[in-house]
């Protein structure tokens, strides 16, 4: 018996996944023929907020164990549907949800999603088909050039590598104020490596102006933070690196400021009258006080981190205005912002952000912070509309980070199968081929360690401190990682390198991850594997925009060792083989287990006698044609 519905087949649901405003989609379920309806099954679809819409399905057609029910539907609305259908029989009646990710049953399951996008909705081709690399400032390198006005308070590490300060210091201050001094210069320094690297597009962690290390506590949004260079020196940077083909992308951080700041000024640094100082100041009503001046309202609960007010017309001018934030930094050569906490920033703020960015140059991007599911995410007890087409371009996609770190440890096939499919099918086309793949960034443990060393998430610091990979902890994790990044490298989206990950760096959570690069001390043959990788990224002309679907698996994959899936092209589609462990597996019968293509030629790696083999923790490459 053929499925009742199964939302990833053509024959089912005409349009796969996400579908533009307008478009007309026809959705098709088989029932049994021993299942004879009272009268015609019907749709119900609806939104939130929104009653119920029936659609009658009329019989379209009839098979041998089944007949087949349609009904089509015109998406006139952008935003997240969710449906299931129902029928009665004698009287009684019956529901069909979804189960198992894609497809259904009678009387059981959950709501399927269908979410629809507007119809102009597009995202920047820069970044399609490229390599990220995300750079934490103060770490990566530091030129040695004298940098003037530094401010006070901050301790100037001169033992670049060490590990980072991660207890409060005898006054009880907080212990992220020491720098290890990287800045524009060391980047741009670097810049020839990052080229042979194969990145693109660079996304820089906080450069504004602030008195921690991560400069997430923004003291002056209008200025580079005196430890990297001058605002002039960013523009050389941005320039210095157009002519490597590389783009730099910076971090906004505009749900909180920093209490030590030109706005808030609690400590009296500044000159200019800070809203902690007099409720006279201009900067008084961004923020909201519960017991002036002392109780305010913070980015969880942390009274260095003063939440604003987004929608307060002035500061929203501040950031969004044609004078504004956004634009300055745009004017300097930033490539587009990656939205620190997404999920705290209103709908209205998103809308006139995007504005903002999109009015100076559509090609500018948009990536939010979003650690789940980002089509159907809510917050703070509102539904997100994050990439329907008039706030995000792209998110961090934690989602195939879990399901990539989860597979290569050993989980089953059809979990990660399911987890990546899950994100295709929710998201629109133009944000998956920008979203941002990583499998390490600042916020969380790096991959080698996740995937090699020991169970870290109730470990202290102090236990996390000095803790390093043995030598076999560290191969192992290294051999894991080289499969995760080709997992990385070759489905949907961009790759983001988070640095040091390529040269073998490691570290645990925060402020461990946060090393200092080891120049001198890289893993070259790592360094060699991702070159390599972002070498054979880039001759697959497919990896810009090509879709994606699982080609080994029928409900399960026949090896658990390996991953294959398409990335699909006129008039070409290129198949990749990752394999997660120590074998050398080979698959033999290739026309026969992938009897939907034809004209099989080998493209990277082994493939002879109708055989693929896969080298142990790699990937192999074949091109074939795929016949409908």
């Amino acid at each position: 018996m053929k499925p009742i519905y199964d939302t990833w087949n053509l024959g089912y649901k005409s349009i796969f996944g996400a579908v533009k405003q307008f478009e007309t989609v026809k959705f098709s379920i088989r029932l049994a023929k021993d299942i004879v309806p009272d009268f015609p099954p019907v749709m119900v679809l609806f939104r939130t907020g929104f009653k119920e819409r029936f659609l009658t399905m009329h019989c379209s057609g009839e098979e041998e164990d089944c007949f087949v029910y349609s009904a089509e539907y015109n998406a006139r609305y952008s935003d997240v549907h969710y449906y299931y259908f129902s029928y009665t029989q004698g009287g009684i009646r019956h529901y069909i949800k979804k189960v198992d990710c894609h497809n259904a049953a009678i009387d059981n399951g959950e709501l399927f999603q269908l979410t629809v996008y507007q119809s102009d909705y597009e995202t920047p081709d820069f970044l399609k088909g490229g390599v990220m690399y995300q750079i934490f400032p103060d770490r990566f390198c530091k030129s040695g050039k004298p940098h003037d006005n530094i401010p006070d308070g901050r301790v100037l590490r001169d033992d670049w590598g060490g590990t980072p300060y991660y207890k409060p210091d005898h006054n009880g201050h907080v212990w992220n104020n020491d720098y290890f001094g990287g800045d524009f210069a060391g980047i741009q320094s670097k810049l020839g490596y990052l080229h042979d690297l194969g990145v693109t597009c660079i996304y820089l962690n906080p450069i504004f102006e602030s008195h921690e290390n991560h400069r997430y506590n923004t003291a002056d949004y209008m200025k580079a933070d005196p430890l990297l260079g001058t605002n002039e020196e960013f523009a050389e940077l941005c320039q210095e690196a157009e002519k490597y083909g590389i783009s730099i992308i910076l971090d906004g951080v505009f749900s909180h400021t920093g209490a030590d700041s030109v706005y808030f000024n609690k400590f009296g640094r500044y000159p200019e009258l800070g809203a902690y100082q007099s409720k006279d100041s201009k900067y008084y009503e961004w923020y909201s006080f519960i017991n002036y001046p002392t109780v305010y309202e913070s980015w969880w609960g942390i009274d260095t981190l003063p939440n604003v007010c987004e929608n307060n017309e002035d500061y929203t001018e501040f950031i969004c205005g044609e004078d504004g934030v956004l634009q300055y930094w745009l004017g300097k050569g930033a490539a587009g912002f990656r939205l620190d906490v997404a999920d705290e920033l209103p709908d209205q703020f998103l809308n006139n952000l995007r504005k903002s960015v999109k009015s100076y140059d559509k090609d500018k991007i948009i990536i939010g912070e979003v650690w789940e599911d980002a089509s159907n995410k809510e917050s703070y007890g509102i539904k997100r509309r994050y990439l329907l087409g008039n706030q995000l371009d792209s998110v961090m996609n934690y989602p195939f980070r879990e399901a990539i770190i989860n597979y290569v440890k050993g989980g089953p096939a059809r979990d990660f199968i399911y987890s990546i499919m899950t994100i295709l099918e929710h998201y629109p086309k133009p944000t998956i081929d920008v979203l941002m793949n990583f499998v390490s960034t600042h916020d969380i443990e790096r991959a080698i360690n996740r995937l090699g060393g020991d169970y870290c998430d109730d470990k202290p610091k102090e236990w996390m401190a000095e803790r390093w990979l043995t030598p076999d902890q560290y191969n192992h994790g290294k051999n894991l990682l080289k499969a995760a990044m080709a997992l990385q490298f070759f489905l949907p989206g961009v790759p983001s390198i988070y640095y040091g990950d390529e040269a073998g760096l490691q570290g645990y959570k925060d402020p461990f991850n946060r090393r200092c690069y080891p120049w001198g001390n890289e893993d070259q043959e790592l360094i060699a594997y991702v070159t390599e990788l972002s070498r054979v990224r880039k001759s697959i002309p497919n990896m810009k925009d090509g879709k994606t679907y699982f080609v080994l698996n029928d409900n399960q994959t026949i090896d658990e060792r390996i991953i294959a899936f398409t990335r699909e092209g006129k008039p070409i589609d290129y198949i990749i083989f990752v394999n997660r462990t120590g074998d050398n597996v080979r698959l033999g019968g290739i026309p026969i287990i992938l009897s939907r293509f034809t004209d099989f030629e080998p493209f990277y790696g082994e493939f002879s006698d109708n055989a693929v083999t896969v080298p142990p923790y790699g990937y192999t490459i074949i091109k074939a044609k795929f016949v409908k």
